[in-house]
């Protein structure tokens, strides 16, 4: 093996910022560090996610922690500010999204043995309370990551990281 060099890697990148999105959104609520909101901008990116929802305190570009973190993903992965993320979730449930909660909760599936159905739409809630009961009621199904050490989760920026390349590898087969 060769490694590619930062031209060859950009030439890649390139050649394929054409190609479809996957039928996969996210919802962003109430995410209150804007470098995971970059970082989650950047892993968006990476597998083709068609859009970014933020929503309630979530902050939104053009803030300097998101395009820090970011490093350009938020001005190609397209988003969107809503303030209340209950309203869209019934949007987007009436436009056949199957709504997917990324959470800790009793009867919540492991995020690797998860079976999409498209089109998906994966919630994210705060990094420390989660989502309202509210919005998570909306949801069809909840999926989790399990944890084998002493702490009981990911950051959210990983953990979305995580979910995001299972639901790819799902779309891509």
């Amino acid at each position: 093996m060769i490694k590619l060099t930062h031209e060859e890697i950009v030439a890649r990148q390139v050649s394929g910022l054409n190609k479809p999105c996957l039928p996969f959104c996210v919802i962003l609520n109430n995410i209150r560090s804007l470098h995971n909101v970059g970082a989650i901008f950047r892993t968006a990116d990476g597998v083709g996610l068609e859009k970014i929802w933020l929503c309630g305190i979530t902050g939104y570009p053009p803030q300097a922690g998101i395009v820090k973190t970011a490093l350009g993903a938020q001005d190609y992965v397209p988003w969107e500010y809503r303030e209340d993320p209950v309203v869209l979730a019934e949007e987007l449930k009436k436009q056949g999204y199957q709504i997917v909660l990324l959470e800790q909760m009793a009867g919540a599936v492991s995020h690797d043995v998860f079976v999409p159905k498209a089109p998906v739409c994966l919630i994210i809630g705060n990094e420390v309370s989660g989502v309202s009961e509210r919005l998570a009621a909306l949801c069809d199904t909840a999926i989790e990551i399990e944890m084998a050490g002493i702490k009981n989760s990911l950051n959210v920026a990983i953990a979305f990281g995580v979910a995001a390349y299972h639901l790819r590898a799902c779309f891509k087969k």
